[in-house]
C-alpha cells in the first residue's frame, strides 16, 4: 500500500504465537527477485537510464570541496579499472582483496572486480599482519589492493606464505590509474562479456566475520543475497533512499567498507542512485568537517557516532555554562520524539501545546546545532550495531533527526530487521525487512529466514548453519504482539551468578557506554556472588571533564581513583541499574588506566569486545571487585 506521498507502508507481518508467547514473524517481500544479472550490472544500468544524474560526489584532496560523478563518469571508470584487472590475468571467480579506509577507489574498485567478474574480499585497514595473512590464504587472493606504503609493507612481509596471491597494488600510488592505463588497449566487450557470465546466484564477495573467539569466517555473500537485502529495504525507507522533497536524497558514508553494513549501503545506494560520498575518518575534527561540506540528508551510523555528537553538544553547552539549559532542552526533545512517534502509531495525540512551545523555544538554541554538526540537512538516519536506546532514540526524533534502528549480522548480508517509517517503536530494533521472517527459538535465540541468508562459510563444505532450517544468530531476543524485535544479549554472553541469575551484560554496557565518560564497558558475574564492571574512560570526555573541574593537572594513574570522577561514573552506573532487577544490577566497578582496543586485542575491528581477552589481561582487576574467599 502507497501513502499520498507515495511511500510505500510495510505489510503487516504475519504472526504466529504459541503458548500466549509471540515465537514468529514474517513479512512479505515488496520486490520481486532478479531473474538474472548482478550488482555488476548497476553503474552501467545507470549509465543507460540517467547518465548525466549525480550517482557519487568524491572530496578533492587539494582543495576540499566535493565533485560530482555522474552515471555515465562512473560506469566509464569502471569499465576501465575491470580492464586493468582483466589485462592483469585475472579469470573469473579468482579473488580480488581490498584493504583500505572508506574511499571512493574502494567503492570503485568493487564494481570494477565485479565487472570483471572476480569476487571481493574486503580486509579491515586496522587489521594486523596475521589476520591480513589468514584472509588473503584463506581466500586465496590472487590480487590485493593496499591505500598505503604501510599495508604494502605488511602484505610483502607475509608474501612468501601467499603463493595464490599474484598483483600487489598500492591505491594511493597511482594504483587506479595505472590499472586504466594497462586496459586501455582491451575492448569494452570483454568486460561485457564477463558481466554476462554472472548471474543472482554467483558470489559477489566473501566478507570475514571479526570474531571475538577464534580465527575470522568468511561469509559467502551473492550477488542475489544483496539483491534481496537492497532492493526491499530501499522500497521500504522510501522517505529516506527517494527523497520525498525537493532536495535529492544524499547520504555521507564513514561507515568501513569492510564491514557488511557499510557495504550493503554502498550498493544500495548505487542501485537507487542516492548520491553518496566517503570520509574516510570518524575523528571528531574530520568527520564533522566532511558532514559539513558534504551535507547529506540521511546517515547511516552506529550508536558511537550518534552518541559522540550529542556529548560533544553536551559539552559544548557545558562550557558555555549552559549545560542546565541542554538538560532541560534534551528532557523536552526526548518527551517531543515519543509524542511524535505515539501519534504515528496511534498510541497518542502527539505533543501538547505546551511541549510544542517549549519545542520550540530550544530549537534555534539546541536542535538547530545538533541537525548543524550532522551538516545541516540530515533528517533521517539508520543505526545499526548495536542498540542506541530508547532515550537517544527519542531525543534525535525530538531534534528533528528521525532514527530507524536496524538489527542483522554478516551473514544475513546487514539489516534482517528495520524501523518501518510508519511505524516506529523506539527501543526496538524494527520488524523484520519485507521477504524475511524471524522466529524465537525455545532458549530464546533469534533466528533468520530470507533471500539474504548467506550462502555458508568459505571451505567448509556443511553449508549454511540451521536450526529445523532457520539460521541461529547466537541473539537472545523476543517479538512483541506487533512483529516488533528487541535483542536482550548474546546467547554465549549470557551470565548466570552464583545465586543462579541469568545476566544479560548488553543492555547494562551499552547505556553505561552512552555516557560521555565511557569509553568501553565489561560486565562481569558469572558464577560469581554479584554483578560488576570494568570501565575505560573515553579520551575526548575526560579532557573536557577535567577543564570544568580544574583537574588538568592530574594524571590517568590519578585519574581512575579520583572521588570526583568517580562519583560521576557511579551516576551512570545507577542509571543503568535503574533499568534492570536489583540481581541483575551492578554492585561494584573498576575504573582502568587503559582503554580496551582492536590494537591491543580487546576489540574485534567491529568495536565488539573479546571477553576472554579482557578476563584473562585483567584478572586481577576483577578479582579486586569480589570478596577473598
Amino acid at each position: 500500500m502507497s501513502t499520498e506521498t507515495g511511500q510505500l507502508e510495510s505489510p503487516a507481518p504475519q504472526i504466529v504465537a504459541e503458548g500466549g508467547r509471540v515465537v514468529q514473524a514474517a513479512v512479505p517481500p515488496l520486490v520481486e527477485p532478479p531473474r538474472s544479472g548482478s550488482l555488476a550490472d548497476i553503474p552501467f544500468t545507470n549509465a543507460a537510464e540517467a547518465p548525466r544524474e549525480v550517482v557519487l560526489s568524491r572530496k578533492d584532496d587539494a582543495d576540499g570541496t566535493w565533485r560530482d560523478v555522474t552515471a555515465e563518469r562512473f560506469a566509464a571508470e569502471v569499465t576501465a579499472v575491470a580492464k586493468g584487472l582483466i589485462a592483469a590475468g585475472l579469470k573469473p571467480g579468482e579473488r580480488l582483496a581490498i584493504m583500505a579506509r572508506t574511499t571512493y577507489a574502494w567503492t570503485l574498485l568493487d564494481f570494477a572486480g565485479w565487472a570483471a567478474g572476480l569476487v571481493t574480499v574486503p580486509i579491515y585497514p586496522t587489521s594486523s599482519a596475521s589476520q591480513t595473512a589468514w584472509i588473503l590464504a584463506d581466500s586465496g587472493a590472487a590480487a590485493c589492493a593496499v591505500e598505503n606504503v604501510e599495508q604494502t609493507r605488511l602484505v610483502t612481509g607475509r608474501r612468501a606464505g601467499l603463493p595464490e596471491l599474484r598483483h600487489l597494488w598500492q591505491l594511493d600510488a597511482g594504483a587506479i590509474a595505472q590499472l586504466s592505463t594497462d586496459g586501455a588497449e582491451l575492448p569494452d566487450a570483454l568486460v561485457t562479456s564477463r558481466r554476462q557470465g554472472l548471474a543472482p546466484a554467483s558470489t559477489a564477495t566473501l566478507i570475514y566475520t571479526s570474531g571475538t573467539t577464534g580465527r575470522p569466517k568468511g561469509c559467502v555473500l551473492t550477488h542475489g543475497n544483496f539483491f534481496a537485502e537492497v532492493d526491499n529495504a530501499t522500497e521500504l525507507l522510501h522517505p529516506v533512499f527517494k527523497s520525498v522533497s525537493t532536495e535529492p536524497a544524499s547520504t555521507l558514508l564513514f561507515l568501513p567498507l569492510s564491514h557488511v553494513f557499510g557495504r550493503m549501503v554502498a550498493v544500495g545506494c548505487l542501485r537507487a542512485r542516492v548520491r553518496l560520498g566517503h570520509a574516510p575518518s570518524i575523528a571528531t575534527d574530520d568527520l564533522l568537517a566532511d558532514l559539513a561540506g558534504f551535507r547529506p540528508t540521511f546517515l547511516l551510523a552506529i550508536p558511537y557516532v550518534l552518541e559522540k555528537v550529542y556529548n560533544t553538544g553536551r559539552a559544548t553547552a557545558e562550557k558555555m555554562g549552559r549545560a542546565a539549559s541542554f538538560d532541560r532542552a534534551a528532557a523536552i526533545a526526548q518527551r517531543y520524539g515519543q509524542a511524535l512517534v505515539a501519534r504515528q502509531t496511534g498510541t497518542g495525540p502527539g505533543p501538547s501545546l505546551g511541549l510544542r512551545l517549549a519545542h520550540a523555544l530550544y530549537d534555534p538554541l539546541v536542535y538547530r546545532r545538533i541537525r548543524a554538526a550532522l551538516g545541516g540537512k540530515v533528517r533521517y538516519a539508520i543505526c545499526g550495531g548495536s542498540p542506541l536506546g530508547k532515550r537517544l532514540a527519542a531525543f534525535y526524533a525530538g531534534a528533528g533527526v528521525m532514527i530507524f534502528e536496524g538489527y542483522g549480522l554478516t551473514e544475513t548480508t546487514a539489516a534482517a530487521t528495520v524501523t518501518p517509517p510508519l511505524a516506529p517503536r523506539l527501543g526496538t530494533v524494527g520488524r523484520p525487512l519485507p521477504g524475511t521472517a524471524v522466529r524465537i527459538a525455545d532458549d530464546g535465540e533469534v533466528l533468520l529466514r530470507g533471500g539474504q541468508v548467506f550462502r555458508g562459510y568459505w571451505n567448509d563444505p556443511s553449508g549454511v548453519p540451521q536450526v529445523e532450517g532457520w539460521f541461529p544468530t547466537g541473539d537472545i531476543g523476543e517479538l512483541d504482539a506487533d512483529g516488533y524485535l528487541s535483542i536482550t544479549g548474546r546467547k554465549k554472553e549470557i551470565l548466570i551468578t552464583a545465586g543462579g541469575k541469568n545476566v544479560a551484560p548488553a543492555p547494562l554496557e551499552d547505556r553505561l557506554r552512552a555516557h560521555p565518560l565511557v569509553g568501553q564497558c565489561m560486565v562481569v558475574g558469572d558464577n560469581r556472588p554479584f554483578v560488576t564492571a570494568l570501565l575505560t574512560l573515553e579520551a575526548d570526555g575526560l579532557k573536557h571533564w577535567q577543564r570544568m573541574r580544574h583537574k588538568e593537572d592530574l594524571r590517568i594513574a590519578q585519574l581512575v581513583t579520583d572521588p570526583d570522577l568517580l562519583a560521576e561514573l557511579q551516576k551512570a552506573v545507577d542509571d543503568a541499574n535503574s533499568t534492570v532487577s536489583r540481581a541483575e544490577s551492578i554492585r561494584a566497578f573498576r575504573v582502568l588506566p587503559v582503554d580496551f582496543t582492536e590494537e591491543s586485542g580487546h576489540l574485534t575491528p567491529s568495536m565488539k569486545l573479546r571477553r576472554s581477552a579482557v578476563a584473562t589481561d585483567f584478572t586481577e582487576d576483577i578479582e579486586s571487585l569480589y570478596p577473598r574467599r
